[in-house]
């Protein structure tokens, strides 16, 4: 389960990409002012969702994960054959990272994997919840993986390319026909040191 992902765009690229598909963007609580980075479960990130009125797009920061009944944060949740009508936003990435067991047992660190797209922009599947004690956060919809996730985790992120993107935010498509595992060459894969 992805647990950690890359943004670098700043927010006019975000605003840039969105144009290039006719979706307006707006910054409802002004432009942010986050620096490329690594984002950890419970820190707040970019985020795209439509307005109430599901007619324009708005880029605002939230945090990743909410809490579980026990605590737990829900950072991915399993979209398999369940259907998201409302509450649908994209996760701004450019990259996103799983860990392995390592190859040498002597090593005490996981292995680290970058996955980044081959070409072009891609968003993570999510939905948003308001919760009680953390206000509004997000998470990620997971898959069954591709052929490029395969070898290394049981599971992939919802991945999503900028001509999905309308569909999935005004709720248009049905998630079960567009929650799909990435194919094959989609992705490239580096070991991060």
């Amino acid at each position: 389960m992805c647990n950690l992902y890359r943004i670098e765009k700043n927010p006019d690229a975000i605003r840039r990409l969105f144009a290039e598909v006719q979706i307006p963007l707006t910054f409802p609580e002004g432009i942010p002012n986050f620096e490329p980075r690594d984002v950890r479960i419970s820190e707040k990130a970019p985020i795209v969702r439509f307005n109430q009125d599901h007619d324009v797009a708005e880029l605002v920061e939230r945090r990743w994960s909410w809490p579980a009944p026990g605590g737990k944060p829900v950072f991915n949740m399993r979209s398999d054959g369940r259907e998201f009508g409302r509450d649908r936003c994209l996760v701004m990435i450019d990259g996103f990272y799983e860990f392995t067991t390592p190859a040498d047992p002597k090593q005490k660190r996981k292995d680290c994997w970058l996955f980044e797209p081959v070409e072009g922009a891609l968003a993570i599947a999510g939905v948003i919840r308001s919760d009680s004690n953390v206000g509004e956060a997000f998470t990620m919809l997971t898959v069954p993986p591709g052929p490029d996730i395969a070898p290394y985790h049981n599971r992939g992120v919802a991945l999503l390319a900028p001509p999905q993107w309308r569909a999935w935010l005004d709720g248009s498509a049905k998630s079960v026909e567009m929650l799909r595992p990435a194919g094959e060459g989609s992705l490239t894969v580096s070991c991060k040191p």
